[in-house]
């Protein structure tokens, strides 16, 4: 058993959590290209026929619920140590082993707006805040992937569309940037465009575009990037926007399309499906209908929009449900929503469950997931009292099993053993885990108690 409350402790009171963490672990031989003196170790079975998948050591939960979760599992892990007090202090370097580990990973997002010490006494705002975007940029990250029920949405990223000052625009014959107050990179913009096509070819779903290339100067660029993508293949295009941006903008996409891999539209020819063409604004609406019909689709976003697209998708289906109990009620029927909700075949919970998988245009992809109120969590647990007085739940560190299950599945696509043991350590985590939830210290020894590691004899 690890003492997972040193180490909480450890982090909160700005101790030697680097050292704390380092005796747990043993240092690794694995280095991130162009880093040979990045600090990575390693745990877990390395006999046991599995490829390993590289853990962030952020903070908070996201810290702690690695830790344990990883000791429950037993699975061979890489971990590169990366709080917000580390990764301020080395100048964000360690975003940059992290973005260059040669295996799947994991990432947490926390601590944005964390306060560190400066090293002369006094406190300041995190370098970086949550890292997101530097370790994206690092790591050579052009879009994530987020499911969830029927719906998933490709964000590209880094794309802001916020340029409207023409005079000053531009895509850079040498880069391939957009070049706009937000600075777009369109060499990832056409990884991006290319991800979405071939899900859409590869699935099956509808293709649905959100770009607004009317207003927007970069989504003028990206349209044409898109345009130009289609051309050659067997994909039937529907709603069509009223100017092609192609040919509205030829020869700045061209400057793109002549720094890109040579066969970058290789076996894109024999490419089919469905797409329609929308401008940004419409699509939330759009994928209400699509998420209450049960219509699988795929999005396209920039980064901007498919950030507001995910949040509303995780926030909607609790609204839905609420007002389906108010019509219920109100007709005197006695059912449960969230009961019916399941029966008709929806599958969307709070938010909370929704995965994101980050790719990398070199590389393997990193799997990301967001905790919000982490650090307010952990500090009741400091405090002596998770669930306040009964008025709050302990915290549920479910997220954390299902990331690791999706991660080494990715990294491990062919080994149905695995799967079927991930599988079982899932469900043995939701007989643990009820409504009546165990807290967070008493839940880590009962599934200590009740998962095999893997490996184990």
């Amino acid at each position: 058993m690890i003492d997972l409350l040193n180490v909480a402790r450890t982090e909160a009171d700005g101790g030697d959590l680097l050292s704390l963490l380092g005796s747990l672990y043993e240092p690794s031989n694995v280095r991130p290209t162009g880093f040979p003196d990045a600090v990575v170790w390693q745990g877990g079975d390395f006999e046991g026929g599995v490829n390993p998948v590289a853990h962030s050591l952020t903070d908070a939960y996201a810290l702690l619920g690695t830790v344990a979760a990883a000791d429950v599992l037993g699975l061979p892990f890489y971990a590169v140590p990366m709080w917000a007090q580390y990764r301020h202090d080395l100048n964000l370097e360690p975003l940059s082993w992290f973005g260059h580990m040669p295996c799947t990973s994991i990432k947490w997002s926390t601590a944005g707006d964390a306060y560190v010490s400066d090293g002369a006494g006094g406190r300041v705002v995190v370098m970086g805040k949550s890292g997101n975007a530097p370790l994206r940029t690092q790591a050579g990250v052009y879009c994530n992937v987020r499911p969830y029920g029927c719906i998933t949405v490709v964000r590209c990223m880094p794309c802001l569309p916020y340029s409207q000052n023409r005079a000053v625009f531009d895509v850079s014959a040498d880069t391939g940037v957009i070049h706009s107050e937000m600075n777009t990179p369109g060499i990832q913009m056409a990884y991006a465009n290319r991800r979405f096509l071939q899900m859409v070819h590869e699935t099956g779903k509808l293709g649905r575009v959100a770009f607004k290339p009317t207003q927007a100067m970069e989504d003028g660029i990206n349209a044409g990037i898109l345009s130009w993508m289609l051309q050659g293949t067997k994909f039937e295009v529907g709603r069509k926007y009223a100017v092609d941006g192609y040919v509205e903008h030829r020869e700045s996409v061209d400057r793109i399309v002549a720094l890109l891999p040579k066969d970058f539209k290789a076996g894109m020819e024999n490419w089919g499906g469905r797409v329609e063409q929308h401008i940004s604004d419409t699509n939330y609406g759009l994928l209400l209908w699509d998420l209450i019909q049960k219509q699988d689709a795929i999005i396209l976003a920039t980064d901007l929009d498919g950030d507001r697209l995910t949040d509303l998708l995780a926030d909607v289906s609790d609204p839905l449900r609420e007002f389906g109990q108010r019509i219920i009620d109100h007709l005197g029927v006695e059912s449960d929503m969230n009961t019916l909700w399941g029966d008709m075949g929806y599958t969307t919970g709070n938010g909370r469950d929704m995965t994101s998988v980050m790719y990398r245009m070199e590389g393997p992809p990193i799997h990301e997931q967001t905790l919000g109120s982490a650090d307010a969590m952990l500090l009741r647990l400091l405090n002596g009292d998770e669930s306040m007085g009964g008025t709050k739940k302990p915290y549920d560190p479910r997220i954390h099993f299902v990331l690791i299950r999706d991660a080494y599945l990715d990294a491990n696509p062919d080994n149905t053993e695995l799967r079927t043991w991930l599988d079982g350590a899932l469900a043995t985590f939701d007989q643990i885990y009820t409504n009546d939830r165990p807290g967070f210290l008493e839940g880590y020894a009962e599934l200590k108690k009740a998962i095999k590691p893997w490996g184990s004899s």
